[in-house]
């Protein structure tokens, strides 16, 4: 690998330390880069991050990568939830459900993926990063401006500092600040309405089952969590809305809250009660113009800000960092190279694309209320359970088998 520029702090600076930067920072570290990651929260922030209701639906293939990084020891074992069964339904009288298991597809035996808090694999991530030597990790400041050289990327923080590295990770979210002043632009699709996430307690089991429930009016998933207690009666509540109906539903009383996602459940899981903080986002979905520019280059949803639906979204992200850290190590030893940006650029399109596309088709057909809609999809659900083939390419998909 070549020698770093003498006028260069460091190999790669990382903008934001939320998940994705953080896993991309020990991608490059295990490398033998040099890394700085550059995040606005405080360190203290970082070590215990607040809950913020999303519950990730880790693929074989994520955990592989969280163990093989030394992360997942850092996981606490009972916070882990095996995920059996993926349940999709439409209407009260949709007809039978779209299951998918393990045993189904090509894949025998084991869970279809895991289920694990957002804030435990961010704390995860965080405690992994603070044991390696080759990451400085700078809290408390973010990226004010920065401009690009041929030679390097030179970064202006908030504090004031300045910093260079020989290239440039975005890992802002799909809001990105740093994308657009690259003059990067993106496909935003707004789907006009708002996600709550909440956890909720319940008389019945879960079993191990997550259901996305497209009713009419509203989209509902109940996501199986896993807790000290081990009761299997504690799921994570997804409730799409239109955004005024979210806000009213956050400000009710919790007692009044509770008595209404039981109706709006159809007590499926018997009486819920609100065990947490309701949290709330807007449902955009994000596809970046380009992944790179000139020793600068896009990852997680930076680039790619998937809808919720799929469940997605992080494991694709983590894909994502993969794809980019392996692209650059197989180049000149400039983590900079352009060549290498352009060939994990093309990569990483190729591997998100469709999937986006889809999702958000998806998304539109089932989050519509007219007759055609719930026509097309309650038909739609009963030709894929017949299709096998479709299937078992889904549940490879899901499962995302490690190696």
């Amino acid at each position: 690998m070549a020698m770093r520029p003498s006028q260069s702090d460091y190999d790669v600076i990382i903008a934001g330390g939320g998940p994705a930067g953080l896993a991309c920072a020990l991608s490059f570290a295990r490398a033998g880069w040099k890394v700085c990651v550059i995040e606005s929260q405080s360190e203290e922030q970082l070590a215990r991050p607040a809950f913020d209701g999303r519950e990730i639906a880790l693929t074989h293939h994520s955990r592989h990568w969280l163990e093989e990084a030394g992360v997942w020891q850092f996981i606490p074992p009972y916070a882990v939830c095996p995920l059996e069964v993926a349940r999709i339904e439409t209407g009260e009288a949709g007809g039978p459900p779209l299951l998918f298991s393990s045993s189904a597809g090509s894949e025998k035996g084991g869970a279809l993926g895991y289920l694990v808090a957002n804030h435990l694999i961010r704390q995860a991530l965080y405690q992994r990063v603070r044991e390696n030597g080759q990451i400085t990790l700078r809290t408390g400041a973010a990226v004010r401006h920065f401009r690009t050289t041929q030679a390097e990327a030179i970064v202006t923080l908030t504090d004031g500092d300045i910093i260079r590295s020989r290239l440039l990770v975005a890992a802002d979210g799909r809001f990105s600040k740093l994308r657009t002043e690259a003059g990067i632009g993106a496909i935003i699709h707004d789907f006009g309405t708002d996600v709550m996430v909440c956890r909720v307690q319940h008389e019945k089991p879960h079993e191990n089952v997550a259901l996305q429930w497209f009713d009419e009016n509203q989209t509902i998933a109940l996501l199986p969590v896993s807790d000290e207690s081990q009761t299997a009666r504690l799921s994570s509540l997804v409730l799409t809305l239109p955004s005024a109906e979210i806000a009213r539903l956050k400000a009710a009383d919790p007692v009044a809250f509770s008595a209404e996602v039981t109706e709006r459940t159809h007590e499926r899981l018997g009486t819920l009660e609100l065990l947490s903080a309701r949290v709330t986002y807007p449902l955009k979905a994000v596809f970046a113009h380009r992944f790179h520019a000139r020793r600068f280059v896009l990852i997680g949803d930076a680039a790619v800000g998937m809808h919720p639906i799929t469940a997605h979204g992080f494991n694709l992200g983590l894909k994502g960092q993969e794809t980019l850290v392996r692209a650059l190590a197989q180049g000149s030893g400039d983590p900079g190279d352009r060549r290498c940006l352009e060939a994990f650029s093309w990569q990483h399109r190729k591997d998100t694309l469709p999937l986006f596309a889809a999702t958000n088709m998806i998304a539109a057909t089932y989050t519509r209320d007219e007759m055609p809609f719930l026509l097309a999809r309650r038909i739609g659900l009963r030709i894929a359970d017949r299709l096998t083939p479709f299937k078992k390419a889904v549940t490879h998909m899901l499962m995302d088998p490690a190696g």
